[in-house]
C-alpha cells in the first residue's frame, strides 16, 4: 500500500509538472508572437517611397508620445498621420477577426467558422455597395460605416430568429451563414454590374478589403470595440471549453448552451462588424489563424483567444507588408493577400477530416 500511495504521489506531480511546462510553452508562444508583432511594426513603418529608418521612427513616435510638437517634420508627418494608423489598423483588426474566428469555431466546434463563412462580412459589403452605387444610407449623412455595419448584423440576427422558431444547431447556423453569404454575394455583384466605372472602382477594393483609409478616428472606434469584445469572449473561455466537448455534455455541466452560443455570437457579430464597416472585407484571418494556434497551442480557449489575437495580428500585419511592396509603388489591398493565403488553407481543411485538435 505504502509503494502504491508513493507511485500515485509520483504520478500526480508528474502530470502537475507537465501541466506547467505545457502553460510555459503556451506562454512563450505568446510572448514571443507579441514581441514579433512589435519589431514587424517598427519595420513596416520604415517601409514606402519616403524614406525613414527604424530609428527615426522610433523617435518620432517617442517625441510624439512625450507630447513634442513636430508639425513642421515631413517624417513625422508620414510616421504619424499615414504609416502608423494602417499599421495600428492591422494589430487591431488582425486581432479582433482573429480573435471572433476562434470563439466561433470553439462554440460551433467547426474549424470552418469565422466572420467571412457565418455572412457578416458579405453582409457588410452588401450595405457599402448600397451606400456607394445607389446613395443609400440608413441613417442620412453617415455614409458606408453605419450601412456596412447594420447589415453585417443581419446573419446574426437572422440566426437568433431561427432559435427562436426552431432549435438552431451549430450546423444550421454555419449553414444559414454561408448561404446567406452567398445571396449578399450575388446582390451586389449584381449591383456592381449597373454600376458607373468610379463606383465599381470603391465598391471593388471595399470588397477586397484595405487598411489605407483607416485614420486615428476610425482606430479608436475599433479599438474600444475589440477590448470591451475581447475582454467578454475571454471571460467566457471556460464555457467555450464546455461547449467544445458536445453540447449534451455541456448542458450536463450546468451551461445554458443556447443562451450562451447567442450571446457570445451576437458579441463577436458587433465586433467583426465593427472591424469590416471600416477596413472592407478583409477575409480569412477569422480562419487562419485560431486554426493555426490552435494546432500548436491546443484547443484550451483560456490560451488559444489570446494566442489568436496576437497571431492573427502578426498575420494581417505581415499581409499588409506583402500588399504595400510586391507590386511597388502600387498598392495591393491587403484582401488580396489575405485571400491568397487563406484560400489554400480553407481548401486544407475541407479536405483533412482532423479531429484531434479539437479534443
Amino acid at each position: 500500500m505504502h509503494v502504491n500511495e508513493q507511485e500515485t504521489v509520483a504520478d500526480i506531480g508528474s502530470l502537475r509538472n507537465s501541466y506547467r511546462r505545457r502553460i510555459a510553452v503556451r506562454a512563450v508562444f505568446i510572448a514571443s508572437c507579441a514581441m514579433v508583432c512589435l519589431v514587424v511594426a517598427l519595420y513596416s513603418a520604415t517601409l514606402g517611397t519616403y524614406p525613414i529608418s527604424a530609428g527615426e521612427v522610433y523617435d518620432i513616435i517617442i517625441k510624439a508620445i512625450a507630447g513634442v510638437d513636430q508639425s513642421g517634420s515631413t517624417a513625422a508627418h508620414v510616421v504619424l498621420q499615414l504609416r502608423l494608423p494602417r499599421i495600428l489598423g492591422a494589430i487591431i483588426c488582425g486581432a479582433s477577426l482573429a480573435i471572433c474566428g476562434a470563439a466561433m469555431q470553439s462554440m460551433m466546434k467547426n474549424p470552418l467558422a469565422d466572420p467571412y463563412t457565418m455572412g457578416i462580412s458579405s453582409g457588410a459589403g452588401f450595405g457599402a455597395a448600397l451606400a456607394i452605387i445607389f446613395g443609400f444610407e440608413i441613417v442620412a449623412g453617415t455614409g458606408i460605416v453605419l450601412n456596412a455595419f447594420i447589415f453585417a448584423i443581419v446573419p446574426a440576427f437572422v440566426i437568433l430568429f431561427l432559435s427562436r422558431i426552431r432549435k438552431a444547431t451549430p450546423t444550421m447556423m454555419i449553414l444559414c451563414g454561408i448561404s446567406l453569404m452567398y445571396v449578399f454575394n450575388a446582390m451586389t455583384q449584381l449591383f456592381m454590374l449597373v454600376s458607373s466605372p468610379d463606383d465599381l472602382s470603391s465598391v471593388y477594393t471595399w470588397m477586397v478589403g484595405s487598411l489605407s483609409s483607416v485614420d486615428w478616428t476610425d482606430l479608436v472606434v475599433i479599438t474600444i470595440v475589440t477590448v470591451f469584445g475581447s475582454v467578454y469572449v475571454q471571460y467566457m473561455a471556460n464555457q467555450l471549453n464546455l461547449m467544445c466537448i458536445g453540447d449534451d455534455s455541456a448542458k450536463t455541466l450546468g451551461v445554458n448552451v443556447d443562451r450562451q452560443r447567442l450571446v457570445i455570437l451576437m458579441v463577436i457579430t458587433l465586433v467583426a462588424a465593427s472591424v469590416v464597416s471600416f477596413t472592407g472585407i478583409i477575409g480569412f484571418i477569422g480562419l487562419m489563424a485560431p486554426h493555426i494556434v490552435r494546432t500548436l497551442m491546443g484547443a484550451d480557449n483560456r490560451f488559444l483567444i489570446p494566442g489568436s489575437a496576437v497571431f492573427g495580428a502578426v498575420l494581417l500585419l505581415l499581409s499588409d507588408i506583402i500588399a504595400r511592396t510586391i507590386v511597388a509603388p502600387t498598392m495591393l489591398p491587403v484582401g488580396v493577400v489575405t485571400a491568397c493565403l487563406g484560400g489554400p488553407l480553407f481548401m486544407y481543411l475541407i479536405l483533412r477530416n482532423s479531429k484531434e485538435v479539437w479534443s
